[in-house]
């Protein structure tokens, strides 16, 4: 096995769940500090995603990299992934957001590549579960007594967004605002016809006719539509993360620089 340890740094995104609520997710993209690089974007946090199955036996965990993938990135061993669960007593969420405590349990995975992977499920200094294998398979990769599984690989993540027409609106409001005045930041000499213009602007949203932007044509207005992104989705027994009686489990991940 390879050295078990977190090293401090990446990016990290938070999520709540808990065993009464079906799932929870959270997002930011381009956000990391010291892995969005050109080189390394497989450290680039995306999404996290949490739900329990059907029957609350199980909790997966998801996790999305490589935002805009293009196709040539793979996993492989100069990035940690982890997942940190913790388990906490409570009747709400706002009570076991506001509560200190509970007990922590990460799942940690490395990557020799796309086909090789290893992952533990570590509570402290003990190992409650372990699986090495290939990932990538439909099927995902199970642990030999069956608690814990895993898969890794590129999947499709569109979603609309007329990239070119928010710049456009941008560029029009910046122009609006470069001869106002402003008074407690609100416009003093505002006319009606620059409310107009930029209500027309906002409202028609329409690519302009310029040279293209990455990622996407400027005359395309659904700019994302082919967006995929690099996978990592882990299912886990319940009785691996959830302490006692406990009913709630919060839940972030993260990324970093591989030890």
């Amino acid at each position: 096995m390879k050295k078990l340890s977190l090293i401090a740094g990446g990016v990290a995104s938070l999520v709540l769940g808990t065993l009464l609520v079906t799932h929870s997710r959270a997002a930011d993209h381009v956000d990391s500090l010291s892995l969005n690089t050109a080189a390394n974007k497989m450290g680039d946090l995306n999404d996290v995603f949490t739900w329990m199955n059907g029957d609350a036996t199980k909790l997966n965990l998801a996790l999305t990299v490589s935002p805009a993938d293009d196709g040539t990135r793979s996993f492989g061993p100069s990035v940690q992934y982890a997942f940190h669960v913790r388990s906490r007593v409570g009747t709400t969420g706002r009570d076991v957001l506001a509560a200190a405590g509970g007990v922590e349990t990460n799942v940690i995975c490395t990557f020799a590549s796309n086909t090789s992977v290893q992952c533990w499920v570590v509570a402290g200094t003990t190992i409650k579960a372990y699986v090495k294998g290939d990932p990538s398979s439909l099927t995902g990769l199970t642990s030999t007594d069956g608690k814990l599984k895993v898969f890794a690989g590129r999947r499709s993540d569109p979603f609309f967004f007329n990239l070119q027409g928010l710049r456009n609106a941008v560029a029009g409001i910046q122009a609006a605002a470069a001869g106002l005045t402003f008074t407690n930041g609100c416009p003093n000499n505002l006319t009606d016809v620059q409310v107009g213009g930029l209500v027309a602007t906002l409202a028609a949203q329409q690519p302009a006719d310029a040279a293209a932007v990455p990622p996407c044509s400027a005359t395309v207005k659904d700019c994302f539509a082919g967006f995929n992104v690099m996978a990592l989705v882990v299912q886990v027994d319940k009785t691996l993360v959830v302490n006692g009686t406990d009913t709630f489990l919060s839940v972030w991940a993260s990324t970093h620089a591989a030890p």
